[in-house]
């Protein structure tokens, strides 16, 4: 494995976790998205150039040929924020549902806030009929629980019940109220398969505008699923990098995008990750040989610098927070120095951080 190592790369065997901290003023982190998805900016990274060009989101097709293949992630974000109230007391409380763990049973893994109110035994009810409502049967982290709902009614009525009652889960640093054009702005237009709790957010710059152009310029597709969890905004709380734990999260990449991938692989096209989700995906999938395999199960696989990519030799991503763990794999894709450069620009550039920001291409 070679690794090219500069002087200014701050000895990249022991990349900590203060490598990747950098100011970030308020004001850029995005609480809209821009008003049209592709009209986003963009920054486009040229890792064997080391330049940095400002684009706009529906210029990438420029950057793409005929079998060239972009990866993406078709997760749905399901509205996962429940407010209810404690029995007895009436005191409001802020459910976020994280996993289903037992459909028979309506048993989910959630988080809950205020937590130091939520006891085992504890009943919470919903909505203004207080028709759902849900028993506290055991605690699993300080705010997490597990809840079993109540609810008359038939499996397919329950989960109905939840998505009228829901709400879409923005991220918290996102101090608005919820606004019923985010119900399709947080989420990208290629979804299919629910199970997020946080959209892929580099997903969401592409219009069905974009999508058609790229795909008559004969640019493949391959489709995987990656459902994110609230873990994706764990922050890192370790200097030391590899004692960091991520959360696991479920994955299905399938028989039909492999191969589309591999095919790629075996031609030398560009092979492009959309989102830090999808390079988790594949870079959790890949065999002795280097090519991808199809996979379902979890994955909490960890990347940071320095790493060796087996699958993709592009990436899209948005701009992300200091010592986050998408900010490390970027790094680690991008190389550390083009990258903090590149970040330092951007924020001299005005660009949008975050989930509802703008967006970085690195070939």
């Amino acid at each position: 494995m070679r690794l090219y190592i500069c002087h200014l790369e701050k000895n990249i065997y022991k990349m900590k976790l203060s490598h990747f901290h950098f100011e970030l003023p308020e004001e850029l982190l995005a609480e809209y998205p821009s008003e049209h998805r592709d009209e986003a900016k963009l920054m486009v990274l040229n890792r064997k150039d080391q330049t940095i060009e400002h684009k706009q989101f529906k210029d990438l097709i420029d950057y793409f040929e005929e079998d060239d293949v972009m990866i993406l992630n078709n997760t749905k974000v399901f509205p996962a924020r429940l407010f209810g109230n404690k029995e007895k007391t009436g005191a409001r409380i802020e459910v976020f549902l994280l996993r289903e763990l037992n459909a028979e049973q309506r048993l989910w893994d959630v988080l809950v806030d205020p937590a130091r109110k939520i006891r085992i035994g504890n009943k919470l009810y919903f909505g203004d009929d207080e028709t759902l409502v849900a028993e506290v049967i055991d605690n699993t982290t300080s705010r997490g629980r597990t809840l079993r709902f109540l609810y008359d009614g038939s499996y397919q009525e329950f989960r109905s019940k939840l998505k009228l009652l829901g709400e879409t889960p923005l991220p918290k640093y996102i101090k608005r109220e919820v606004e019923e054009s985010d119900e399709e702005r947080y989420q990208t237009i290629f979804a299919k398969t629910e199970g997020a709790v946080a959209a892929p957010t580099a997903g969401l710059h592409f219009s069905k505008h974009l999508l058609k152009r790229l795909e008559i310029k004969g640019v493949d597709f391959a489709e995987i699923t990656l459902h994110v969890g609230l873990g994706t905004f764990n922050p890192v709380e370790v200097e030391d990098l590899s004692k960091h734990k991520m959360d696991s999260e479920e994955i299905f990449v399938r028989k039909e995008a492999s191969e589309t991938i591999n095919n790629a692989l075996k031609n030398k096209k560009r092979i492009c990750a959309v989102g830090t989700t999808a390079m988790r995906a594949i870079e959790s999938s890949v065999s002795s040989s280097g090519t991808l395999n199809e996979y379902s199960g979890w994955t909490n696989k960890f990347i940071f610098p320095p790493y060796e990519f087996s699958i993709a030799n592009c990436m899209i991503t948005n701009f992300h927070t200091p010592e986050s763990t998408l900010l490390m794999m970027t790094a680690a894709f991008g190389g550390y120095d083009l990258i903090m450069k590149a970040y330092k620009e951007a924020i001299k550039e005005k660009y949008r951080f975050y989930t509802y920001g703008d967006a970085m291409l690195i070939i």
